[in-house]
Order: C-alpha cells, then structure tokens, then sequence
C-alpha cells in the first residue's frame, strides 16, 4: 500500500506499507543513492512472516520531494527517520543499510528513549573504509548526461556489480531513472545531493556517530558483507567494542549490497534476531509476574 510522510519542514517522502496489521513493526531505512525499491525482496519476504514493514525513500531520493535550492544536509535526513519512527504505532525494529544505519545511530544515540525497539545494521560501522565510499561515489557521479536507453543504464550497473548474476530489466530500472526533456534517462537522485555540502558533512560526522554509537541502549545486529570494502573486520570490532550488547554476522559472499546480493540469507539473519528479541520479552515478562503463593 502506498503512503506518504510529510516532514518537518513539509516535503513529503513516498513510502510503501506491507501487512498494516502484522506486528513488530520494520522500519527500512536505504542506503545514500538508494529508493524504498532496495527493499523490496527483503520487505515483501518479512510481511509474509507475520511483520508490519514500512519502506521509505529519503528526501532527494526516488519519489520523495527534493530539497528547495538543493541545500542538503545532515540533520535533515536524520530529523526524517526519528519522525518516522515516532509516526509508527509501536517503536520499530529498524533496518538501515549503510546510510540509512549511519542515520540510526545517531537517533538512536541522541534520543532518549530510543524510538526503536531494536536496530539491524546492513553492512555500515559509525566509522567505514573511505575507499569503499569513494568507490560508490564515483559510479553515482560517472554518468552526468545519463544514458540514451535501459540497455545501456542495465550494461553499466552490471559492471558496476559483476557479483549479481541478473542483469536488471527495464522494468526494474523504470523506478530507478527519470526521462528528460532530451529523451535521456537520468538517475533518480537530485544531483544536488552529490555537489552540496553533504557530502562534506559525511567524514565530520563520524566523531558524532562514534559517540552516539557508544550510547545505543537497544539490541543491536551487525550485519556485514564478506566481500565488503565499506566494512572491514578493523571498523566491525571498533563497533562492538563501542557497543559491547551488539551482535555480529557475515554473510558469506554479500558485498556493500548485502540485502540485494543475499536476500535469502539477510532475511534469516533478521528473523533469527527477532527471535532472540522474543525470547528477552519472554524472559522479562515472566520476570515481572509475582511470585505463586502455595
């Protein structure tokens, strides 16, 4: 079902609901470049699992508003996701891959209480390998004058991801690139989100991030690629020593893209962990009973 979230400064952000009545909720936040359309496999898999899924794309990105005069920064992606979160009816169980988790934790760090139940984060530590960033930059930037068909846009993102044995057909890219008045198809993003100062805002965040990441109070699950070059076994032992509760899983053979290269695997990795997240409610409840009296 789509939906829309209006935000604080009164853009609005499309969104998908699946299972409106399923429980928990799983909040799903995409990575920098990405839409809601990157979860799509993952979402459609837990809401028939029994859990209430909200995908959503961030300002600038796929179908949500962009910013006026493309001024871009930070705080704003991060004031989205906590008003978002706070907009569900329980707090959510989120799911951010790579900028998406970097989001998280600050919100999760910076608010008390957290307006999570738990966080899953897909292939990103508050501190990552510049070179695997770099890397993805560079490809959201190789291509200013977009392409002339789906062809050639499916041709280029094969190369880009030679690990995916699917090429993309038209019909997946039709949400991912935009017709111009010139008859070329363009990326989805506002450009302006590659040449503001977001981008600079990126490397002095991580200060901030580490901190917040210190302060998360809620279960966390790491999830890392195994071919990652964002991710590296240096950065993920930062993280758990940061946040000695948080628990760690390497998907075999998953790269950055860990959600679209190993669907199957990334789905049972966030429904061992809510398992888990049953268990400690279990635990607790049974806790908070009085004492039988004989």
């Amino acid at each position: 079902m789509r939906i829309s979230f209006t935000t604080s400064d009164g853009l609005s952000l499309a969104a998908d609901l699946r299972n409106a009545t399923g429980a928990p909720t799983l909040l799903f936040a995409h990575g920098f470049g990405q839409t809601r359309g990157a979860w799509k496999a993952a979402a459609a898999t837990m809401a028939v699992r029994g859990c209430r899924c909200v995908t959503f794309d961030s300002r600038g990105h796929g179908e949500s508003d962009h910013v006026p005069g493309g001024d871009y920064h930070m705080e704003q992606f991060v004031n989205d996701l906590l008003d978002i979160a706070r907009a569900q009816p329980q707090p959510p169980i989120l799911i951010g891959a790579s900028m998406g988790g970097l989001l998280g934790l600050a919100v999760a760090g910076e608010t008390r209480p957290s307006p999570f139940r738990a966080m899953v984060l897909v292939d990103i530590t508050p501190r990552w390998e510049t070179s695997g960033v770099e890397r993805i930059l560079a490809f959201m930037q190789a291509h200013p004058d977009g392409f002339a068909s789906y062809d050639e846009a499916a041709e280029q993102i094969a190369a880009y991801l030679p690990q995916r044995r699917e090429r993309k057909s038209e019909q997946q890219l039709r949400p991912l690139l935009r017709e111009g008045a010139d008859g070329r198809l363009r990326w989805h993003w506002d450009p302006a989100l590659l040449s503001g100062s977001l981008i600079m805002e990126s490397e002095r965040y991580q200060p901030r991030l580490l901190d917040a990441a210190a302060k998360v109070d809620v279960p966390v699950l790491l999830l890392s690629g195994e071919r990652s070059d964002v991710v590296s076994h240096r950065t993920v032992d930062e993280f758990l020593a940061l946040v000695p509760h948080a628990r760690h899983a390497e998907v075999p053979g998953a790269t950055h893209m860990l959600a679209g290269d190993a669907n199957d695997a990334f789905t049972a990795q966030i429904a061992g962990f809510m398992a888990s997240l049953e268990r400690v409610d279990a635990d607790v409840d049974a806790i908070k009973q009085p004492a039988t009296r004989c």
